[in-house]
């Protein structure tokens, strides 16, 4: 479903409440607007990374407070899923923060962790950077359905913000995933200083990926001391908003999921985001490296707008 910029801005610069009842109509045709799906995301190997994502306190050439730590121990990544599970996660995504992967031992290790969280009878997803198909295979053979690769922005803000790996790159890791037969998850990250033309463009980018994404993370900008874009100004909140809307319009049958930068966010921003067609988030403490409301009060936001957790029973 490709469009052009200039159809993707007509849509996005739309008057808000006109804006929005078109994203909640479209909403509605494909999912229960009532319910959000819960996801629990595990950074199972933290920092070090040899990239340098301007934005990531992970990379290994920013100074940043972040505490590197190995590859997880099976068994405590699969507690730690059981107990997502117990508080209402449908899906577990687990990212160790690689450049790529490689067929080694740690590799193995992230495949029987595969294994065991789908043997709980949940959606796995995991973010391991670039791979090629016959990995990509292996994992679905483990029980992997989705992977992970965002494409982070526009094809030109990009090569202004990451230079250890061309944007080619990640379309390719795409292709990869689609060919192994795994699902899509693919989105981006606003608010770090791009404009709302380079937004337009990195949801075109979206609308050229066939089939669509069958989930798109929208995440908010979590500015981190010690990395190159700690400095960047919060982005308006009516601003993701319009991006979230925007995006439910174009994918109306992809999960729409309101990701990192939900600590910065105040209720009532998130429940307009639920109007606009975010149907996900992230559950729990943390979302890798960045703050993340804890499932309490998620659980308690829902309950407050009348909403429930997918899966859980209707309310009465």
């Amino acid at each position: 479903m490709s469009m052009t910029p200039g159809d993707i801005r007509a849509i996005h610069d739309l008057p808000v409440p006109e804006l929005l009842y078109r994203a909640a109509t479209a909403h509605r045709q494909h999912w229960n607007a009532e319910e959000i799906q819960f996801c629990t995301l595990d950074s199972i190997k933290t920092g070090a990374c040899p990239e340098d994502c301007a934005y990531c306190p992970q990379s290994a050439r920013y100074q940043t407070d972040l505490k590197v730590e190995p590859l997880k121990d099976v068994q405590k990544v699969l507690a730690g899923a059981a107990e997502a599970k117990a508080n209402g996660s449908t899906r577990y995504c687990m990212g160790a923060a690689w450049r790529e992967v490689k067929d080694d031992a740690n590799f193995d290790a992230v495949l029987d962790m595969v294994q065991g969280v789908s043997t709980m009878g949940m959606e796995v997803c995991v973010t391991l950077g670039m791979l090629n198909e016959p990995q990509a295979k292996r994992l679905k053979a483990a029980g992997c359905q989705v992977y992970n690769h965002n494409i982070d922005s526009s094809r030109d803000f990009y090569e202004t913000i990451i230079h250890t790996r061309k944007f080619d790159e990640r379309l390719e890791t795409i292709q990869a995933v689609r060919a192994a037969g795994l699902e899509v998850c693919s989105g981006g990250i606003v608010g770090m200083g791009e404009t709302v033309d380079q937004r337009i463009h990195f949801l075109q980018e979206l609308t050229e990926l066939e089939p669509a994404p069958e989930s798109i993370p929208i995440n908010q900008f979590v500015a981190v001391d010690g990395t190159p874009l700690a400095d960047v100004d919060p982005l308006p909140p009516l601003e993701l908003v319009r991006m979230i809307a925007t995006a439910r319009i174009l994918f109306p049958k992809s999960r729409i999921r309101l990701s990192a930068g939900r600590t910065q966010m105040s209720d009532e921003l998130q429940a307009l985001c639920f109007f606009a067609g975010a149907n996900s988030i992230f559950t729990g403490e943390k979302l890798l490296t960045t703050p993340n409301p804890g499932g309490n009060h998620d659980h308690w936001l829902l309950n407050a707008l009348g909403m429930r957790v997918e899966g859980a029973p209707a309310r009465v």
